[in-house]
């Protein structure tokens, strides 16, 4: 049977979230952008008000990339990859992938970040699949619409079985690495469940602190 370990990205591989650092990279580049920023901080407050679900707050964000040839944010993810996100991986969780690589376990990477960037770290971690949130391309541009639903909790495992017999996979020895409790569902699917950096109190799974 196949054996999993599955990782998140943002705060379990990564020391800051990928999104804002990719949109505060791209400012640095293109000042002109900043225009955008009012709108991601609207978005932003009306989702911790309840108004807009994650999935619009996301389109919303997004909206400094729309109608941008998928050609141009590709060459813009490529430069972020290099010059920034490279720089902030954890040590420790770079060490773990390879670790379980080499015993043969099968690593997942999977994201609720956009997947035209998140699918790029497949060659950094050697991994053998990487799964984010989808956004629709339309005439060869970046459409900020999101195709499906927002790669988190219970869709996390719905993508997994897209990929996956679940009846060939050893769960009971399969891992999950995960900095949040939204990741439950995967968590709970596993025999060898774990926080990083976790801060709360009395966490109902071991908790792992990378560097």
């Amino acid at each position: 049977m196949e054996k999993l370990a599955l990782f998140d990205v943002d705060f379990t591989l990564t020391k800051k979230e990928t999104l804002i650092a990719f949109y505060a990279y791209l400012v640095k580049k293109k000042p002109s952008l900043l225009r955008h920023l009012p709108r991601a901080i609207g978005s932003g407050l009306l989702y911790q008000l309840g108004i807009n679900k994650e999935k619009r707050t996301k389109e919303l964000f997004l909206a400094f990339l729309k109608d941008l040839p998928m050609e141009t944010v590709d060459k813009l993810t490529d430069d972020f990859i290099e010059d920034e996100l490279k720089h902030f991986l954890y040590e420790d969780g770079i060490r773990k992938v390879k670790e379980l690589k080499d015993k043969g376990y099968t690593i997942v990477l999977t994201s609720a970040s956009p997947e035209f960037y998140i699918l790029k770290l497949k060659e950094i971690f050697d991994a053998d699949y990487v799964m984010g949130t989808r956004f629709l391309v339309k005439n060869g541009a970046f459409a900020s619409i999101m195709d499906g639903e927002n790669n988190k909790g219970e869709e996390k495992v719905r993508r997994l079985f897209e990929i996956f017999d679940k009846e060939k996979i050893d769960f009971k020895d399969s891992y999950m690495f995960s900095d949040s409790m939204s990741d439950e569902p995967l968590l709970a699917l596993v025999g060898k469940p774990y926080l990083i950096n976790y801060k709360k109190k009395n966490p109902k799974y071991p908790v792992l602190y990378w560097r």
